[in-house]
């Protein structure tokens, strides 16, 4: 028998060491704002989560059904095609050259992904590395940073809420460093801050991209959520935007299906072609049940985004205008999922995560602090308009009796 002193570890536990790379991550800082949610639900007390862009609302009858025929074949439960089916990428070519008049090669243009996701993260692995820089928009949605980062490059933040001074800041940025970006990052419409840009912008990026040399990535994941009659300009609509440059585009937004995890990269033949590589060493595909459900989506149920906008458009104003009676200084955002909102005086100088937790704990409302986005995010908060209007309306309320009750306090 063993004395305690020979139990492997007893006082001494055994120390993981994780690569340098997991060291650059900072610590995760909505982690107090999901474990105080997380233990409210647990006690049974109602949130009302505004802080992820999880769709709450289900897909179309059509896609649902069709999943569910093809669980019958027994083909569809072997390993698929990494890169996607043909008929999957075949769809996804004939939908954008049909929405935005880019016309792709279906064969090595445009690759499946398990989530647009999942395809941004391994296209920076399969372009940077050590001594690489990419340039991403800021306030920054954290993959965009953090593929870069766990990739091994190094981060370049730009503010990207005035697109012409982000472009500018581009070409700066390029003149004057050395060496210069392997990767410029763009997402439009802007995840969190709601930015649009029109059709021009693409057009000095691309001439940008093919002047100083770098690559572009393009996250599309919003395409489809517009208002007021605003149309997002595809990145690959541009001229010359094959020659330099990916687009991701997901079916999470457009069509509800936020947990089937199915996305696409489009674009330059030799950037897919590296993803594809990456992704052959990753992962066998996705599901081909849930391709084929896609394929029916893109085919038939067009008419669901419509719907789903003037839902989203309908929430967007509920959120907006109750904040704005409540003294908050709000802009309607014109795409997105998203209401980028000022946090009001006095409370901006609790700072956005304090100010977060305070609304969380008082008034069950869940929203993601600003500052969660970097630096640039610090004062405001991003509000998810998932919920139905009659939560919303219950947000609004939530939140106008916390700041009141502080209010009154004060005086």
């Amino acid at each position: 028998m063993r004395s305690e002193s020979e139990v492997p570890f007893a006082d001494n536990p055994f120390l993981v060491p994780v690569a340098e790379r997991m060291k650059r991550l900072p610590p995760y800082l909505f982690g107090k704002i999901n474990k105080l949610k997380y233990q409210k639900r647990v006690a049974g007390i109602d949130v009302i989560d505004l802080g992820m862009g999880n769709p709450t609302d289900p897909p179309h009858p059509l896609i649902q059904e069709k999943l569910a025929d093809a669980l019958k074949d027994s083909k569809n439960h072997r390993y698929s095609v990494a890169n996607g089916i043909g008929n999957l990428r075949r769809e996804v070519a004939k939908r954008y050259e049909k929405r935005y008049g880019a016309k792709l090669n279906h064969d090595d243009e445009v690759i499946a992904c398990i989530g647009s996701k999942e395809g941004f993260s391994h296209m920076c692995l399969a372009l940077m590395g050590q001594g690489d820089t990419a340039i991403v928009p800021s306030p920054t949605f954290p993959i965009h940073m953090y593929s870069v980062i766990l990739a091994s490059g190094n981060v370049i933040s730009l503010d990207v809420r005035d697109p012409s001074e982000f472009l500018r800041n581009v070409a700066y940025t390029c003149e004057h460093l050395y060496p210069k970006p392997k990767v410029v990052i763009v997402n439009f419409p802007h995840n969190p801050s709601s930015t649009v840009v029109e059709a021009d912008f693409y057009v000095e990026l691309v001439k940008l991209a093919k002047m100083y040399g770098f690559l572009v990535i393009s996250d599309f994941a919003y395409a489809d959520i517009c208002y007021d009659d605003y149309k997002a300009p595809s990145f690959l609509a541009t001229p010359g935007a094959l020659d330099v440059g990916v687009e991701l585009t997901t079916m999470s937004k457009s069509y509800s299906m936020a947990g089937w995890r199915i996305g696409f990269c489009c674009g330059n033949r030799e950037m897919v072609r590296a993803l594809a590589t990456i992704k052959g060493y990753y992962d066998y595909g996705i599901f081909q049940a849930i391709q084929i459900a896609a394929i029916v989506a893109m085919r038939h149920c067009d008419e669901m985004i419509d719907e789903l906008c003037v839902e989203y458009q309908s929430r967007r104003d509920i959120l907006c205008e109750g904040l704005s009676r409540l003294g908050w200084e709000i802009e309607k955002p014109k795409a997105g999922m998203f209401v980028w909102a000022k946090i009001p005086e006095p409370y901006a100088a609790m700072g956005s995560i304090d100010f977060s937790m305070k609304l969380l704990e008082e008034g069950g409302v869940a929203v993601s602090p600003g500052r969660g986005f970097g630096d640039d995010g610090e004062g405001y908060l991003r509000l998810a308009i998932v919920e139905n209007g009659q939560r919303l309306r219950q947000a609004v309320r939530e939140i106008g009796r916390c700041t009141r009750v502080e209010a009154a306090k004060a005086s």
